[in-house]
């Protein structure tokens, strides 16, 4: 690939006769012979047993896997050849290469209406535009990228993509590196090995990055279309006023209710929608006794039919076309449906079934029984999700894309068709007020609405073949650079250490349900997902947020063991729910890795936040490092001591990072906090299973003698002149957006406050009530002297002034020079002012608070309550420390037994003594 040339497209355009090929070491004689050898490998590996063992192992048989894998670069199941593509073509761990990058963020919602990321609709996608310059930042070219819940395949596209660049996006990012101060990227193409538990979402990937002969797939693309056209095209004329015939673009159906007074039908559309705004009415109208009633108030009419599957008699809803839009050479018309329009739909319903229409049941499953309740409107099997013109098209377009010969472009046909597969079907919804009805389906879920736009197949897909025609046309290519395979990210056939960067977008809690609602297009390539080890909350599945944090941490762990030491992996989250981003946080830790940063998009702004608590209704983006083997070796030997806890904040500190500006503002970077810090080194113990020999106090202690302290942030010696440098060129330094909730982020508040100067109880007390965004239920409210005085020091004017005071009164130099020449007036306008300590003397103030909140906790494990309603949260975090260094595993389990699952699931810390704890005691199986 010429990386020095940039391109208008990212997608390869392969010739037919290519000649020689290269693949795993092997020459071929051409692509031909090279698919010849690996399908036969592949099928003699689906012939051992133990493979199809293999957990996530999708459901179908061999045909249909063979069908369509690619192999070695693509299979619709675990992909035997992963380990021979890695030794080839990536180069090995070197622990004695230089490597030295800082994190850096996402703009997740960048690029959603390029034509890359529109090729194919997949449930959720993160630009591949984003990806190209996280790929930049960590990688180099040639360098592996991985991604196990790589869905439509996005990250693969981006990492080839670094090769093939437009100008005009390689001038706006390198533009972009030169204004951060940085040297400009190097372009040139990455490898990807990427993985998905779903077959549907794996086919997607690989058409989206395996070379394709482009002319070849749009003559037989056209050629289906057209052909279709020839052989049912009368399903979809209809007669203009004229006489003259016109093309149906889309037939609007109804549901069809019966009145509640009189029994009457009424027909939803006619009787319950106001055409000008597109809305349901308040209330429907019965055109027999003129009642009105809500919608909810009607009853659905159900009709008795011969369901031609099975041969049995079967119950659907009642709907009827009420509009046809339809075309007379150019110009576009409606109208209501005639007699002959009627009866040439009653003669199309008793065609029989086409032979690769999906008729399997709907198995059980949340999205069809617990929320959407498909059962009612009479769709129990994949085919009655279509009306029977459109499953007669969508039949006959599946069976035509099966019967092209050449692998690839039967492939990429099956692409294109496949996005027919929604927007033909009864969740397409009739919307008035838009222009197109194409794939008008409610995303995420199975929802029949009261109207239906049942859409013509070229109406779907003619613009949608042209569209990809432009967006695959490039130069020439037989390069593969991305393996793809069909499996669980808990089984990753990869050596150790071989992955330079991992970007990845995993489930959330139960934000989506993947295997759900890939079964619908799964079921049409025979092929589905195997849900049992899919990590989410399924409570169909008998999945709570516990099995979800299991799932986790078996896929994090497996990422930590393929990437290489000192490397990074980006994750991308998309959930509100603290429970979740906790379980998150702590699979993550669990696994191995440490997190140096989170941010969440502002996307009014167009700028990042720092999160440091909780999770908040925006994507957020981690960016989490593997520790090299050199910190892993140390701690080995230094392990419980206090120089393995001060190896690993060096470490640590060295890759955050150092100077980040925003316009003229410098940022504070919260992972350089001091209690971020602790944090951060407790959990990098725990996971461990080795005890902290540092408390807090002492830690605080240590940290200020150890490393250089810069606007309450801590740095490397060789770091401050750095951070120095950009802070003398910042206007004011940028604080952290906090959000008071409870006793931690109320002294997080209250800190920010007291470093940029000294205040009085009363001139904090209006300022904190309004800062207070809901105190948690469970917290055991402090008032807000209590918060000062454990966390601050009251200077009450005795004595020397403070340090911390006399800097505040020294920014008004000419009331301080006046105040100076009287002590007893220097000392009256610093007096009652609380202060943040000066780091020698915190170790102090955090000591004498932890003995007054573990006297709290000691309260807690005493109390004879089988639930604690009310308490101090801070005080069960001090207390399950102090039972950790104890090894006293038994009390952590104890009390967690006895605070509310929500509690112990939203926070990250005491979810993670919890769970360790459960290990320690043999009790997590």
């Amino acid at each position: 690939m010429n990386s020095g040339k940039p391109t208008q497209a990212l997608f390869k355009h392969a010739t037919t006769d290519s000649g020689p090929v290269e693949c795993l070491g092997r020459t071929f004689a051409s692509e031909d012979e090279r698919r010849k050898y690996f399908l036969q490998k592949l099928k003699e590996k689906l012939a051992d047993p133990a493979f199809r063992k293999i957990e996530g192992f999708p459901l179908g048989c061999d045909e249909d896997i063979l069908r369509l894998s690619d192999p070695p670069y693509f299979t619709a199941c675990p992909n035997p050849f992963l380990g021979d593509f890695v030794r080839c073509y990536v180069k090995p761990y070197d622990p004695a290469q230089l490597y030295d990058r800082k994190p850096s963020a996402v703009d997740v919602s960048e690029g959603k209406t390029d034509p890359i990321y529109t090729a194919h609709s997949y449930h959720t996608k993160v630009p591949h535009k984003a990806i190209v310059r996280a790929i930049l930042h960590y990688t180099e070219p040639g360098d592996l990228v991985r991604d196990a819940f790589g869905g439509s395949g996005m990250t693969a596209v981006a990492a080839q993509y670094c090769g093939y660049p437009e100008a005009h996006f390689k001038r706006l990012v390198e533009d972009e590196w030169n204004t951060a101060g940085g040297n400009s990227p190097t372009w040139g193409a990455r490898r990807a090995v990427l993985g998905d538990l779903s077959p549907a979402a794996t086919f997607i990937a690989a058409n989206y990055n395996l070379p394709l002969t482009l002319h070849e797939f749009l003559e037989h693309a056209q050629r289906i279309l057209d052909d279709l056209k020839t052989e049912i095209g009368w399903m979809f004329e209809t007669l203009h006023a004229d006489g003259r015939k016109g093309f149906i673009n889309y037939t609007v159906w109804s549901e069809v209710f019966t009145c509640p007074n009189c029994s009457n039908e009424i027909v939803f559309s006619k009787a319950g929608i106001d055409f000008d705004t597109g809305r349901v009415k308040d209330l429907a109208t019965c055109p027999n006794c003129g009642a009105n009633f809500t919608k909810a108030q009607l009853q659905r009419l159900y009709e008795t039919y011969t369901d031609p599957a099975t041969g049995k008699p079967a119950q659907r809803l009642k709907r009827v076309p009420v509009l046809i839009s339809y075309t007379v050479g150019k110009t576009k018309y409606e109208k209501e449906p005639s007699a002959a329009d009627l009866e040439l739909l009653s003669r199309i319903e008793y065609l029989p079934l086409p032979k690769t229409a999906p008729t399997v049941e709907l198995p059980y499953m949340h999205m069809t029984h617990e929320r959407a309740r498909m059962e009612r409107y009479g769709v129990t099997r994949l085919h009655h999700f279509y009306l029977p013109r459109a499953l007669q098209a969508m039949g006959r377009l599946w069976q035509a894309a099966l019967a092209i010969d050449d692998r690839r472009c039967r492939n990429m046909v099956l692409y294109l068709v496949e996005q027919a597969v929604w927007g033909l079907s009864l969740l397409n919804r009739y919307s008035p007020l838009h222009y197109s009805q194409v794939n008008r389906y409610l995303s995420g879920v199975y929802y029949v609405a009261s109207q239906h736009a049942e859409c013509s197949p070229w109406y779907v897909l003619d613009g949608k073949l042209k569209r990809l025609g432009g967006c695959f046309a490039t130069e020439f290519s037989q390069v593969n650079y991305a393996a793809i395979t069909t499996g669980t990210a808990a089984h990753i056939p990869i050596p150790n250490a071989s992955v330079d960067y991992i970007f990845t977008d995993p489930p959330f809690g139960e934000n989506i349900y993947y295997a759900d609602l890939n079964f619908f297009v799964e079921s049409w390539h025979r092929l589905t997902t195997d849900a049992t080890p899919e990590a989410i909350v399924d409570q169909a599945k008998h999945k709570g947020l516990v099995e979800y944090e299991m799932l986790m941490k078996e896929c994090l762990t497996e990422y930590y063991r393929v990437l290489k030491p000192g490397r990074w992996m980006t994750m991308v989250f998309h959930n509100s729910s603290n429970a979740v981003w906790a379980a998150i946080q702590e699979s993550l830790s669990s696994a191995g890795f440490v997190v140096a940063d989170v941010r969440t998009l502002d996307k009014q702004q167009g700028s990042y936040r720092q999160v440091t608590s909780s999770a908040v209704k925006q994507d957020l983006v981690i960016s989490a490092y593997k520790p090299n083997g050199g910190l892993e070796k140390r701690f080995e030997l230094e392990k419980g001591t206090e120089e393995g806890v001060w190896d690993f904040v060096r470490t640590h500190l060295r890759q955050l990072p150092v100077c980040v500006r925003k316009d003229d503002n410098i940022e504070v970077i919260a992972e350089r906090q001091a209690y971020l810090l602790f944090d951060r080194m407790v959990a990098f113990h725990v996971q461990r299973g080795v005890t902290v020999p540092a408390s807090v106090g002492d830690f605080l202690a240590g940290l200020s003698q150890r490393f250089s302290e810069r606007d309450g942030m801590y740095f490397l010696p060789d770091q401050v002149a750095e951070y120095d440098h950009g802070r003398m060129k910042a206007k004011q330094v940028a604080q952290l957006e906090i959000f008071v909730r409870n006793e931690k982020t109320g002294v997080e508040w209250l800190r920010q406050q007291l470093q940029v100067k000294p205040q009085t109880l009363q001139e904090l007390t209006p300022q904190f009530m309004r800062e207070i965004a809901g105190w948690e239920k469970h917290e055991r409210p402090l008032e807000l002297r209590e918060l000062l005085d454990q966390n601050f020091l009251l200077y009450d004017g005795d004595g020397e002034v403070p340090s911390q005071v006399h800097q505040y009164l020294s920014t008004n130099y000419h009331e301080l020079r006046r105040l100076a020449k009287d002590s007893p007036a220097l000392r009256a306008k610093a007096s009652n002012r609380y202060y943040v300590p000066d780091p020698s003397k915190e170790a102090d103030v955090q000591k004498s608070r932890e003995k007054a909140i573990l006297r709290e906790f000691d309260e807690y494990r005493e109390s004879k309550q089988k639930k604690l309603r009310v308490f101090r949260l801070e005080a069960i975090r001090a207390g399950f420390r102090r039972a950790w260094q104890e090894k006293d595993y038994e009390t952590i389990l104890n009390v967690a037994e006895r605070i509310p699952d929500e509690v112990l699931q939203d926070d990250p810390m005491l979810l993670m003594w919890y769970t360790n704890s459960l290990t320690r005691t043999g009790r997590d199986g």
